[in-house]
């Protein structure tokens, strides 16, 4: 029987000690390093649409081995300036979808990026990024190449995530220095874990975070997709050691201590995909091995009476007004 999550006075202080590899630094920097090309972008093309107030292009970077990854780039129309950017990434089983699909921030006067998911398009939404690295597991997303670190999935989803700021930085009309990543629920992981890997993002925004405090996740919860991982062991008893070592090098708390970008955090207290107190786990050690006298700045918001959907457009009112003001458009 799943664990039920602790009270939220608990769960405001709840700090667990999520047990790192001693190689965990060094793997992510290889990765990555694997990963960088001289030119991320591969192919930016305008995309015809139906929309008066926004331009659109269809964008190709290189992502995890060279992999060419899809994304929607999109902008206010007849911006001629350099314009803060948001990275958005998407959530499980779904893809990158069409370019009218998400349009909050393209809206509100920010560039927007909106990486596909490889290889997992088709459950709740459409992308066209395939996953080309096969490797022994389970058939969900979250167990593929569950029984090694380097042929684990997010291994290859997360390095997309991060080559995605880089595309970002190099699409024109976008200020450099001012990109923030955000997402919900697996985008949620993502941002976090782009915000442990990349120094210098101006913001993060992660709703629902998955990959937290995994350890626990796996057994706190029967929905997918941390359900999948349990259903996956249920079936491979055998193989319980290999895959908590690879979800080892993937936790957003180990990500979230190396964070030093302002977060705003939102979490619905009902939330039985993503349980409460995994988030928390992240947000109460957002910034805390980065050696610096002070923590960064962060915000936590909670929903009460919301499962995973937590606090839907009134969240992203929220987010609007706390990224003006942290990025000086207020």
């Amino acid at each position: 029987m799943p664990d039920s999550d602790p009270s939220l006075d608990q769960l405001q202080r709840y700090a667990p000690t999520v047990v790192e590899p001693d190689d965990f630094d060094q793997f992510w920097r290889d990765t990555l390093a694997a990963a960088a090309t001289p030119q991320v972008l591969v192919e930016v093309r305008p995309e015809p649409t139906d929309l008066r107030l926004v331009d659109s292009w269809d964008v190709t970077f290189a992502g995890f081995g060279g992999d060419p990854v899809r994304a929607w780039y999109t902008r206010p129309a007849g911006v001629r300036t350099p314009l803060p950017a948001v990275v958005e990434y998407a959530g499980y089983g779904r893809g990158r979808g069409l370019p009218h699909e998400r349009l909050t921030w393209p809206v509100a006067g920010y560039a927007h990026l909106l990486m596909d998911n490889r290889g997992q398009a088709g459950q709740y939404g459409s992308g066209d990024t395939p996953d080309r690295h096969g490797a022994p597991g389970g058939p969900w997303p979250a167990t593929w190449g569950i029984l090694d670190p380097r042929d684990y999935h997010y291994r290859r989803l997360i390095t997309d995530a991060v080559r995605a700021v880089d595309a970002a930085r190099a699409l024109p009309g976008v200020d450099p220095s001012r990109v923030a990543v955000a997402g919900n629920s697996q985008g949620g992981g993502l941002a976090l874990a782009v915000s442990g890997l990349v120094g210098d993002l101006a913001a993060l925004m992660t709703t629902a975070p998955f990959l937290c405090d995994v350890q626990r996740a796996i057994g706190s919860t029967d929905a997918s997709p941390y359900g999948e991982i349990a259903r996956y062991l249920a079936v491979h008893r055998e193989a319980e050691e290999a895959v908590r070592r690879t979800l080892s090098y993937v936790d957003g708390v180990s990500f979230a201590r190396r964070a030093t970008a302002p977060a705003h955090f939102g979490i619905g207290l009902r939330d039985d995909v993503c349980p409460p107190s995994t988030g928390f786990a992240a947000y109460n050690q957002y910034g805390a091995a980065t050696g610096r006298p002070l923590p960064p700045e962060r915000e936590m918001h909670v929903y009460p009476f919301n499962g995973h959907e937590g606090g839907e457009a009134v969240h992203v009112r929220r987010q609007l007004r706390w990224l003006g003001a942290v990025l000086g458009r207020d």
